[in-house]
């Protein structure tokens, strides 16, 4: 993902954490705060209790892959932050990629369908 699709500062995630909303499921919680940008930004956060090093680099790394292949779906305007909860690291990348859609349904972030068919480009 590009940079400016990417929360990165600790200012940023704080003012999503302390004036957003947050929903969640077994598996994920999201926080979400309205931005005055052109497109949605994304920051994620995987806990060391997870795993090690590895461990929480790969569900960072499906994670994105899910919000990439479905980046087309996500509504503009919107900064948030994916949290991962126990037990995502023994999804396999399906599973993954339902609970995360279904979070994201659930925090209105993500639109099935009327959205333009073209991929945009966050790589």
């Amino acid at each position: 993902m590009r940079k400016s699709f990417r929360v990165k500062k600790e200012k940023d995630f704080d003012a999503i954490f302390k004036e957003g909303e947050s929903v969640a499921n077994r598996k994920f919680v999201i926080y979400r705060l309205e931005n005055q940008q052109q497109h949605f930004r994304v920051g994620l956060s995987v806990s060391k209790k997870l795993g090690n090093a590895v461990t929480r680099n790969q569900i960072k790394r499906r994670i994105r892959h899910v919000l990439i292949e479905n980046s087309n779906q996500i509504v503009d305007n919107v900064d948030f932050v994916v949290i991962a909860r126990k037990g995502v690291e023994t999804l396999e990348y399906a599973e993954i990629e339902q609970n995360l859609l279904h979070v994201l349904k659930l925090a209105k972030i993500f639109q099935e369908g009327n959205r333009s068919e073209e991929k945009i480009t966050i790589d």
